[in-house]
C-alpha cells in the first residue's frame, strides 16, 4: 500500500490571506510615493519637477507588477520527507 505524500511543516506555503495582505502593502507603499512625486512635481523647480511627473506618471505600472508578483516567485524547498516516503514505500 503506498502512502499519501505528507507535507512537513516547514515546507507548507504562506496563507493566502496573508500573502494578500503583503501584496497590498507594497502596493500601498508604491501608491503613497507616487503621491508624494506629484506633490514634488507642484514644489519643485522646473528641471526636477519633470522627473518627479515622470515617476509620477510610470510607478503604477511597476507597482502592479512587483504587487502581483506574490506566490508564484515563492520557491519550492526540497523536501526531504518525500525521499523518506519513496525509501519506505520501496
Amino acid at each position: 500500500m503506498k502512502r499519501k505524500n505528507s507535507v512537513v511543516i516547514t515546507s507548507a506555503e504562506r496563507g493566502l490571506s496573508e500573502d494578500q495582505g503583503r501584496r497590498a502593502k507594497k502596493y500601498f507603499i508604491s501608491m503613497m510615493f507616487r503621491t508624494a512625486c506629484f506633490i514634488l512635481t507642484v514644489i519643485l523647480p522646473s528641471p526636477y519637477r519633470w522627473v518627479a511627473l515622470i515617476f509620477a506618471v510610470i510607478l503604477p505600472y511597476f507597482a502592479v507588477v512587483i504587487a502581483n508578483a506574490g506566490r508564484e516567485t515563492i520557491s519550492k524547498p526540497i523536501q526531504p520527507q518525500q525521499e523518506i516516503t519513496k525509501a519506505i514505500d520501496e
